[in-house]
């Protein structure tokens, strides 16, 4: 039988230890390129950047996408990193949703819907993300597998770096989350 440590059964000195390590800090690895997740992400960072939080966000694999600059192309060589960017060019206004798409016309539907609910897009949560201090990571290992360059990226972004920058940062924080 296994005994599951929860904070009754804790020692003292082991729950003080790692209240002391723990800082006050968010880190979002954003991997999913899909509308509603990346809603999710942004929501969820400007909620807590907006309570006092030090907030990261990690975006690795098809969330990189977020970061395009609109159109953009990528500047890759070999054919299979031209196709990537053509494929994921656009920026965070041109993300599906990842149920319900239907070639775009679920994705319009739910823009409707949010600009009739008064709930701001992905661009416009970007900005208010932005405005509150929260740290966009791009990731690098990413960025040369799929043939993406820092002139493709947005200006916003606060940092390129790989996952040992991202683990810096989740490894003292309070919550990290996968999205």
């Amino acid at each position: 039988m296994t005994t599951v440590m929860t904070p009754e059964l804790a020692p003292e000195a082991v729950l003080n230890g790692l209240q002391e390590t723990k800082t006050d800090s968010v880190t979002i690895v954003v991997l999913s390129g899909d509308m509603d997740k990346a809603m999710a992400a942004f929501i969820i960072a400007t909620g807590a950047a907006s309570m006092g939080m030090k907030v990261t966000m990690f975006f690795t694999f098809w969330g990189l996408n977020m970061l395009r600059r609109k159109g953009e192309k990528s500047s890759a060589k070999d054919w299979l990193r031209r196709l990537f960017g053509l494929l994921n060019r656009g920026g965070a206004e041109t993300l599906p949703l990842s149920k319900f798409h239907f070639m775009g016309v679920g994705t319009s539907m739910m823009k409707k819907v949010m600009k009739q609910n008064k709930m701001p897009g992905i661009p416009e949560l970007m900005e208010i993300a932005e405005d509150l201090g929260v740290r966009y990571i791009a990731c690098t290992t990413t960025m040369g597998l799929l043939g993406v360059t820092k002139d493709t990226l947005i200006d916003s972004v606060d940092q390129y770096a790989g996952v040992a920058t991202y683990l810096a940062e989740a490894k003292n924080g309070s919550v990290n989350l996968f999205i």
